[in-house]
């Protein structure tokens, strides 16, 4: 009896077997068992035999013993700037796979047949849809090329090959090709990979992401609550431990190719989870705020190769939060807490420092001294918008963010907070309705109502009625009794300035920080001008001692002490 009677008469067995007998490990009535017996969606109209529309045991085109027509596509490969290795053409076995999974040559054509064998309804070529790869591989996982040990090395997040789990197999000279993830004859995982995908397995069986361990993308087990669109259209699992790399990734098909996101919008990639359908809070919300972190501003602008600095201006998910360290969980002043770990930032010396250890590193990276930081809110006697030089410990004065306040005397600090603590950007730069402003929003500087980003209300300007709302940014740390006495508790005349004459917090207090004055003063220059005696200054002489000459309401101080 012929290899193709005892092929016919084994396939003939297994369709009378009870679908719960048939082995998943088989070729038989999966998607590559074109036969007319088989019980595939797309399958031959006439031709019984099963594994010659890939195989021929005599004159075949390619090895292993190949009998479809090979494509002659030209194709466009996987591009990165990140990427390390050297990726052209097609080759081996995805050149194989490609003869059909390209979409060019008809499913039916095969060397060992005169005409292409016919298709059930019509069917030529490879219709349309998610195994349709097309000429553009650019959205797909590169293949064809050399996965050694010296890219695992030049890469620094690859397992070196030597240490590889065996069902990933690589072709000679270390080739990458389709078979590494993909077995054609086995198709018991599904999409015909080499092992179950839950939690990711194949992908980090060779991928070894720094910080993922500890991942909230890795660990986290919540799921969709069935509300808006599917976040993972692309799998069949459902929770967020379950799908790993791909809540964001997808090997084939990617929306945006580089890196092979899902969806083509960066911050889509992020919104498919974090829209209050998946994690608990609704951040996409966040950014239709008047003032926000602008991610919806620019696309595809974002590179994780690009200059830590001064890149193109712009601002993503990806600039502040690492997808594959960020976790739940937060870290005391001045650390930095999960959500923002493994991210690179600026030090206090204006170094690159990755991965940061204070969040003000991390605000550091644009806020400081980058070249297109935008403009002051407040325009100031001594005007500074690089944010690391307004905190520097060398400043006369600043708000306690690197290092302790300088000044042991503030009486209107509210327990427990005292002259030797530290705070945080985000203790002031918030959401509007987060924790921190006793509302159960997300936290973070995403978006807020109040600008710049702040957690509470700050008006900015002057001849506003003092009350709990108006400097409600202010009062969150600084006792408002104290502040509007006019005892000797604290400067008494904060009441004179704020409460009676309307005069805003920050038309004399700089909130980051001055070189040179004390107590945060830095004029408002919008409302303070050069007194009579052409001089625009405060001078400290002690504690609630000092004089200043300046101008401010109409009213003149001529050296003016207190």
């Amino acid at each position: 009896m012929s290899w193709k009677c005892l092929l016919l008469a084994a396939a003939a067995v297994v369709s009378l077997l009870t679908p719960c007998l048939l082995r998943a490990d088989t070729i038989l009535n999966s998607p590559h068992d074109l036969s007319a017996v088989s019980t595939a969606n797309i399958r031959s109209a006439t031709e019984s035999e099963v594994c010659l529309f890939c195989h021929t045991p005599h004159r075949a085109n390619e090895v292993p013993l190949w009998n479809h027509r090979l494509s002659s596509a030209t194709y466009i490969p996987y591009q990165s700037t990140t990427v390390r290795a050297t990726i052209g053409q097609p080759s081996g076995a995805s050149k194989l796979c490609l003869s059909c999974h390209d979409g060019t040559v008809a499913l039916g054509m095969v060397a060992s047949r005169p005409l292409p064998i016919p298709m059930r309804g019509g069917v030529t070529t490879l219709p349309a849809g998610r195994s349709n790869l097309g000429t553009d591989l650019s959205d797909d996982h590169p293949v064809s090329f050399t996965y050694d040990s010296a890219l695992a090395a030049a890469n620094g997040q690859l397992r070196d090959p030597a240490a590889l789990d065996p069902r990933i197999r690589l072709s000679d000279g270390n080739q990458l090709q389709c078979t590494a993830c993909h077995d054609p004859h086995d198709n018991r995982f599904g999409k015909f990979l080499v092992m179950d995908n839950t939690a990711s397995a194949l992908c980090v069986a060779c991928h070894d992401m720094r910080y993922w361990t500890d991942s909230a993308h890795r660990n986290s087990n919540k799921s969709w609550n069935g509300a808006g669109l599917d976040p993972w259209p692309h799998t069949d699992r459902n929770t967020v431990a379950a799908n790993a790399c791909q809540n964001c990734h997808t090997a084939h098909h990617a929306g945006t190719h580089q890196r092979l996101l899902v969806h083509p919008v960066e911050e889509q990639n992020c919104f498919a989870c974090h829209n209050g359908n998946v994690a608990a809070k609704n951040l996409a919300a966040e950014f239709d705020k008047p003032s926000v972190h602008p991610i919806l501003a620019t696309i595809n602008v974002h590179d994780p190769a690009e200059d830590p600095v001064n890149p193109p201006r712009h601002v993503e998910c990806a600039d502040c939060h690492n997808p594959h360290a960020s976790r739940a969980g937060s870290a005391p002043a001045p650390h930095a807490g999960g959500p923002i770990a493994g991210t690179l930032g600026i030090n206090s010396a204006g170094l690159l420092v990755n991965p940061i250890t204070r969040e003000y590193e991390l605000c550091y990276r644009c806020h400081a001294d980058s070249v297109a930081r935008g403009p002051a809110h407040v325009p100031r006697q001594f005007p500074e918008t690089n944010t690391r030089l307004e905190f520097s410990t060398a400043n006369a004065s600043y708000h306690p963010v690197e290092a302790a306040g300088k000044n042991p005397n503030v009486p209107s600090l509210i327990a427990p907070l005292t002259a030797a603590s530290l705070i945080k950007c985000t203790d002031c730069h918030n959401n509007d309705q987060g924790p921190g402003a006793g509302g159960s929003g997300p936290n973070g500087p995403h978006g807020s109502i109040f600008a710049p980003l702040l957690e509470r209300q700050l008006l900015l300007n002057d001849f506003n009625a003092e009350n709990p709302l108006a400097y409600a940014l202010c009062y969150k740390c600084h006792s408002r009794s104290v502040v509007t006495s006019d005892q000797e508790t604290s400067w008494k005349y904060h009441k004179l300035h704020v409460v009676d004459h309307q005069t805003a917090c920050t038309t004399c207090h700089d909130p980051h920080g001055v070189q040179g004055k004390t107590h945060l003063i830095n004029f408002n220059t919008l409302y303070v001008t050069p007194s009579s005696n052409g001089r625009l200054e405060f001078v400290d002489q002690g504690v609630n001692r000092g004089n200043c000459s300046l101008t401010c309401h109409g009213k003149d101080h001529n050296a003016l002490s207190y």
